[in-house]
């Protein structure tokens, strides 16, 4: 039965006034009703590792199936830690420094709940990950948008078509944004990087400046790394952590989905000082407490040899990345340097378009291909709205599909 609010004068409590149907969930829809090709949401058709998925079917019938230990499986905690160690020289204890969770996105939420008062303010540079005001609203905090500055030519890391960035436009750390957002409330900063929506990678001057601004503030770092191993041409991932006076004030989080083609498997991962893991267990055992048992064993064996397997990724990856951006411009759409994750921006006004959800609603029936308007992902008032995302995170066809429904529409 429906209940009816107005009948019954119930109403949704505050926090999640306004978290109504999603504009992904929208476009979803409209790639669903028109046939368009989806490049909307980032969700892959490329398969994982086929020995990776044999092996969990083979733990599913071996009724690998139960809760498994609330931190994770020592197994994936150990894997964690010496890829850690391996990539980055950092060095965490399995037991204590390492939390096995229910994808990034409960890692995130549980980080702010165990971190955040009400009332306190955690800072994010602008566009950004959807889930970053959710969660810092249910942690009772306010989410602090700030501007990443757009970069209207050259830049450092890789470039569209393979080039090393030439006159692409990309964004950069605005450091006068960064210092104008704090206040005497806020306690934390997310840093996304390698980073959704835009595709860029923090460069070592940018960590090092935003180091210097949290070791200054002392405020507590949350740093996002999901994408980690997807980074192409010469741009470099590297992890604000293993700066200097950063491991002790940095949870690092990432995620077996997106380097394995596992989004669905919602496997995820937290390391830092046991002090702060421990109060992100805290929060954690009431979401989910624990889950994800046949995966956990399988992917701390696929961990250990993840550079092989990313490596073949990063080239369909970098692949599609050229063929989207190479027939984004030769339809006239603009599109910005992705040097790493499954995105690609691109600026609509060449279109006659100044409003990215409209040109997003219109785009199936026009060009038959779903995208997403970067307004989703923008937090202040004033941002421009002339950018929208498309996804590369697909199979070869359906990106060449696109692209040639986009030159056709131009």
């Amino acid at each position: 039965m429906n209940v009816n609010a107005r009948e019954t004068g119930w109403s949704p409590a505050e926090r999640v006034r306004g978290m109504g149907e999603s504009v992904f969930t929208e476009m979803t829809e409209l790639a669903r009703r028109t046939g368009a090709v989806n490049l909307g949401q980032g969700v892959p058709e490329l398969d994982g590792p086929r020995p990776l998925l044999e092996e969990v079917a083979a733990a599913v019938l071996a009724g690998a199936n139960q809760y498994p230990p609330a931190y994770g499986f020592p197994a994936l905690r150990e894997a964690v830690a010496a890829h850690q160690r391996r990539r980055y020289g950092l060095e965490y204890a399995p037991q204590g420094e390492v939390l096995v969770t229910t994808g990034a996105t409960e890692a995130i939420a549980a980080a702010l709940m165990a971190l955040c008062d009400p009332g306190d303010e955690v800072l994010a540079f602008d566009p950004c990950y959807d889930a970053y005001p959710a969660v810092a609203r249910f942690a009772g905090a306010r989410l602090v948008p700030v501007p990443l500055a757009e970069e209207n030519a050259g830049g450092t890391g890789g470039g569209t078509g393979g080039e090393s960035g030439g006159g692409t436009p990309g964004f950069a750390l605005d450091l006068d944004a960064l210092r104008a957002a704090v206040t005497g409330r806020t306690r934390v900063l997310i840093l996304n990087s390698p980073h959704n929506p835009t595709g860029k990678v923090f460069t070592a001057a940018e960590l090092a400046a935003i180091a210097e601004f949290c070791r200054e503030r002392d405020l507590t770092v949350v740093t996002d790394e999901v994408y980690e191993h997807l980074v192409y041409d010469d741009a470099t991932h590297r992890t604000i952590a293993a700066l200097p006076g950063m491991r002790e004030r940095t949870l690092t989080i990432s995620s077996a989905g997106k380097t394995f083609n596992v989004t669905g498997w919602k496997v995820g991962w937290v390391c830092g000082p046991a002090r702060l893991v421990a109060a992100v267990a805290a929060a954690k055992q009431f979401l989910t407490y624990a889950s994800g048992t046949p995966y956990q064993e399988a992917l701390a064996r696929a961990l250990g040899g993840v550079e092989e397997w990313a490596g073949e990724l990063r080239r369909t990856l970098r692949r599609n990345r050229d063929l989207l951006s190479e027939g984004l411009t030769r339809a006239g759409l603009r599109p910005y340097r992705a040097e790493a994750g499954y995105f690609l921006q691109a600026d609509i006004r060449a279109w006659g378009h100044a409003d990215g959800v409209r040109f997003c609603r219109e785009l199936p029936l026009r060009a038959g291909v779903v995208a997403i308007p970067t307004s989703a992902f923008l937090l202040a008032p004033d941002a421009p709205s002339h950018l929208v995302r498309f996804s590369f995170c697909r199979r070869e066809k359906s990106v060449v599909e696109a692209v040639e429904k986009l030159i056709a529409a131009a």
